[in-house]
């Protein structure tokens, strides 16, 4: 019987799952050269096509299909040997990946990250600046703050507070156009959206403004550049009340009308919170972000 190499057979994964040989090498952190050789190795190992190139795409064989349910299983296995050996670590120092909204890293997580650094010197912090979930149980982070109730059976969360949304202008923006008493004395065109452009408008509608998604100027998937487009001037935006406090210059326009709420989950992996560093990293973040 032949005895599968891990190396190859994660290869073959991840150029299944990513579809193509660029992308998996980057996901990998191996040149695509070496890449290649590693799946050609496998199919050589195991006498059969696992993929066939149609066009510029990558598919998989019939027999690449089938053996991608074991590749997973392997691949899950590795992942929960990880994930078992992190839990285990005694020593406060390594690596610790906290994914965060982009606004969220730039504004809120550096305060709380100069504790971490005092109270762990030897912890080396990486910081996942992302709007997408990240994928905890795959381990492209050990912890993340999220806006969602944590899904998974090897998860676990904590609901450490609920935040509020609210609109903010820069004084330059209120000098040139005067302080608007409701959200339908600003011109829908001074708004800032984000890339959810209709989700964006239906709220705007939803408190009185004449909002389309047309009728956005400047629109970004990033709260980081819309903030920063705030600060300069550019218009009206909403942020969270935690990252307009800590700015200067801004003002809040409609104190009286109702936020928008949405809770603040701090989630890390079942296994991982019997890490030393990643639990104390952990209740660090819980203590400052309900403190927030």
């Amino acid at each position: 019987m032949t005895e599968i190499d891990w190396n190859r057979a994660r290869a073959f994964l991840a150029t299944a799952e990513a579809g193509s040989l660029s992308a998996a090498a980057r996901k990998l952190g191996l040149t695509q050269p070496t890449l290649s050789r590693q799946v050609a190795a496998l199919e050589a190992e195991l006498a059969v096509l696992l993929f066939e190139r149609i066009g510029k795409k990558l598919v998989l064989t019939e027999a690449g299909d089938s053996l991608l349910q074991h590749a997973r299983a392997m691949g899950e296995a590795a992942l929960a040997m990880s994930f078992a050996a992190s839990g285990r670590a005694e020593a406060i120092e390594g690596r610790v990946t906290i994914s965060a909204t982009d606004g969220n890293a730039a504004y809120v997580l550096p305060e709380i990250v100069a504790r971490i650094r005092r109270e762990a010197p030897q912890v080396t912090l990486v910081i996942i600046a992302s709007n997408s979930l990240s994928d905890l149980q795959r381990r492209e982070a050990d912890i993340a703050i999220r806006h969602v109730r944590p899904e998974g059976d090897n998860l676990i969360g904590r609901l450490v507070r609920e935040s509020t949304a609210h609109f903010y202008a820069a004084s330059s923006w209120l000098a040139r156009n005067g302080h608007p008493k409701s959200p339908a004395d600003v011109a829908p065109h001074d708004f800032i959206g984000y890339e959810q452009s209709e989700r964006f408008a239906e709220l705007m509608r939803g408190i009185g403004t004449r909002a389309t998604v047309d009728g956005f100027r400047l629109v970004s998937e990033s709260s980081a550049v819309v903030w920063e487009m705030v600060k300069r001037g550019l218009g009206v935006g909403l942020m969270s009340r935690e990252i307009a406090l800590r700015t200067e210059g801004v003002v809040e326009l409609f104190p009286d009308l109702e936020p928008p709420r949405f809770p603040v989950w701090l989630v890390t992996h079942r296994e991982l919170r019997t890490s030393r560093r990643i639990r104390l990293v952990y209740e660090i973040l819980a203590e400052e972000l309900g403190r927030v």
